[in-house]
């Protein structure tokens, strides 16, 4: 089933079952939102350290964030009491920042999400603590270039099964699995708006690309199966197998040619694992 298009100036800002499609304005403010984001995990890189807890690496992003003139969107949110999620080894997403320390070995995924000027940048990534196993960073290398093959799908007249298909056939090529239980959004003044962006899907198939359109590519992808549960504190979600898990996310808008991303790290860290040193 698709979805009906509609302006994005028209719209109310909140969410609806319309594909919002915006301008040059909106454009303007997702770049200032999503670079203090980005800014906001470059500056995380130097701290992610054995010995670090999770809940110190939440306070250092909400101090950066409010210090640079924007909101944690997470603070708050539907009863959200921090600024980050923190999701170690075989936490899929959602992992709750707390006195948990980080230990050598272990990849965590942080994700943060910023309000300027009502604008929201939302992006996450990996980072390793100390040198990692092989099948590790094998494992966070793979995830990033699903998230690439997905954006790099992304062009008006195409379809979003496009890019959902894109991101599984680069997973599964190199036997990992999809995570379908979670997806990308739509973005912009609102935190999570139509359209949902699925990691996975048939090409040809799905709402058609357009340009003004403005989502997340945030694919999970498992070293083991796809399935995931969900712990009893109603956020963290888990592989059932225990086996590790990894995420990129990107927020991006579509151009009249292509992409945009509007959350590219300005150090260049977009892939920081590759800062540390593998141990098998």
């Amino acid at each position: 089933m698709t979805m009906g298009f509609i302006d994005a100036a028209d719209s109310p800002p909140r969410h609806t079952n319309e594909i919002k499609l915006h301008g040059p304005e909106a454009f303007a403010g997702m770049r200032r939102a999503g670079r203090l984001a980005a800014e906001c995990l470059d500056m995380l890189v130097p701290h992610v350290v054995p010995g670090v807890t999770t809940g110190r690496l939440d306070d250092l992003a909400r101090e950066f964030v409010l210090d640079g003139g924007g909101m944690p969107a997470c603070l708050f949110y539907k009863g959200y009491r921090h600024t980050v999620c923190t999701s170690i080894n075989h936490v899929v997403c959602h992992g709750i920042p707390g006195p948990k320390q980080l230990k050598e070995g272990d990849i965590v995924n942080i994700d943060v999400t910023v309000i300027v000027d009502a604008w929201h940048g939302d992006t996450s990534r990996m980072y390793s603590v100390g040198p990692v196993k092989r099948k590790s960073s094998r494992l966070m290398d793979v995830t990033y270039e699903s998230m690439m093959k997905g954006i790099e799908a992304i062009k008006p007249g195409l379809r979003l099964g496009d890019l959902g298909a894109a991101i599984q056939e680069h997973a599964e090529r190199q036997r990992y699995s999809v995570v379908e239980a979670f997806c990308g959004h739509g973005l912009g003044r609102v935190f999570h708006d139509s359209p949902n962006i699925l990691h996975f899907g048939r090409r040809g198939q799905g709402d058609e690309i357009r340009p003004g359109m403005i989502f997340t590519v945030e694919p999970m992808i498992n070293l083991g199966r796809r399935d995931v549960a969900l712990l009893a504190d109603g956020w963290t979600a888990v592989t059932r197998d225990r086996s590790l898990s990894a995420q990129y996310e990107h927020s991006v808008g579509v151009t009249e040619t292509g992409v945009e991303i509007f959350t590219l790290s300005p150090a260049g860290l977009h892939t920081p694992h590759t800062m540390g040193a593998s141990a098998d």
